[in-house]
């Protein structure tokens, strides 16, 4: 094996590695939802989140490819991460439900909007960004929904919990939503 082919082996590679991180850092913020049993969970965060990688590093590559033909035109990758985030907060849009005067799905929304934020950390390499995020937001999502259960036990104002669901850690026998 030469360099050259050394090389692009080593960056397939990188490649690779920056997909996987994206999708087990979506992993990690769809558990907490999974086991919460909300709509948006596993699967979809780590789809999410691979997404956002998948769409950062296909800017980069067309990116390469603009830039070996055409000296004029320089790529920007802000504009790939412009296009990721309306697109992930049209996604989450839709897991935002108004009924009976009360809203739910918004803290699913959010969740949802950070699995794309860290894929797309992810899919630039940014591993430290896209850890810390993860990080920060399973102890908000978990820790912090304990301390909400224990400040306000019957959730906000007009409503079960914080997302217009009982939580499924809470429920009765009934086990309703």
């Amino acid at each position: 094996m030469n360099a050259d082919e050394l090389l692009a082996l080593m960056e397939r590679a990188n490649l690779v590695l920056r997909l996987l991180v994206a999708a087990l850092i979506g992993a990690v913020l769809g558990f907490d939802r999974e086991r919460k049993d909300k709509p948006a969970g596993l699967r979809t965060h780590m789809l999410v989140a691979l997404g956002s990688a998948t769409f950062v590093l296909l800017g980069f590559e067309v990116g390469v490819q603009i830039d070996a033909h055409d000296d004029e035109q320089r790529f920007d990758p802000t504009r790939v991460l412009q296009g990721v985030v309306g697109g992930i907060g049209f996604l989450g849009a839709g897991s935002i439900i108004q009924a009976r005067g009360q809203v739910s799905g918004v803290t699913t929304a959010a969740s949802v909007w950070v699995a794309g934020a860290v894929g797309a950390a992810a899919g630039m390499g940014a591993y430290g960004i896209a850890i810390v995020a993860t990080v920060l937001s399973v102890l908000i999502l978990s820790a912090l929904y304990r301390l909400e259960r224990k400040l306000r036990p019957n959730g906000p104002p007009g409503s079960k919990s914080d997302e217009g669901e009982s939580d499924p850690d809470l429920r009765g026998s009934s086990g309703a939503k």
